[in-house]
């Protein structure tokens, strides 16, 4: 049976779930947003109980991180996750979600195979590709800005 790309696509199409985009849009764009302004509030509130803002900042990202790991670890973030869409996975509670995640997947099979081998396989071509390019427009920036 030869299948031509048109046929293959047009079969996919068929079974495909059709897309709501017009719901998943802005339910995505108020939890990516509330779960900002919750991070914006909690900055604030340490602000005005008197630590810097580098500080607060710092202790907001941890306070977000530990809640998001938290949540995972009790599968409320993936029920969130579900119906939230690109919502969650955009802030930095999205980030610590998908270590997390990978870590309890892997935890049976022990911490240094299994966690400790499989903590980043999700992250991980993000750390990669991110930081790669850093560096490839850190050095066009210099380029530009000292060279040409």
């Amino acid at each position: 049976m030869n299948i031509t790309p048109e046929s293959y696509s047009k079969m996919s199409q068929k079974v495909s779930p059709k897309s709501r985009s017009s719901v998943n849009v802005p339910i995505a764009f108020a939890v990516g947003g509330g779960i900002c302004a919750i991070g914006q509030i909690l900055t604030e509130i340490l602000i005005k109980s008197g630590l810097d803002k580098t500080t607060a900042g710092t202790w907001t990202s941890i306070i977000l991180i530990g809640t998001s790991v938290l949540m995972t670890g009790l599968g409320i973030y993936p029920k969130l996750a579900k119906h939230a869409g690109a919502g969650t996975l955009v802030p930095i509670t999205g980030f610590s979600n998908a270590i997390s995640s990978s870590a309890i997947e892997a935890k049976s099979e022990g911490f240094i195979l299994g966690v400790g081998a499989k903590i980043f396989t999700i992250a991980g071509p993000v750390i990669l590709y991110g930081s790669a390019a850093s560096v490839a427009f850190g050095i066009i920036y210099y380029a530009v800005k000292y060279i040409f």
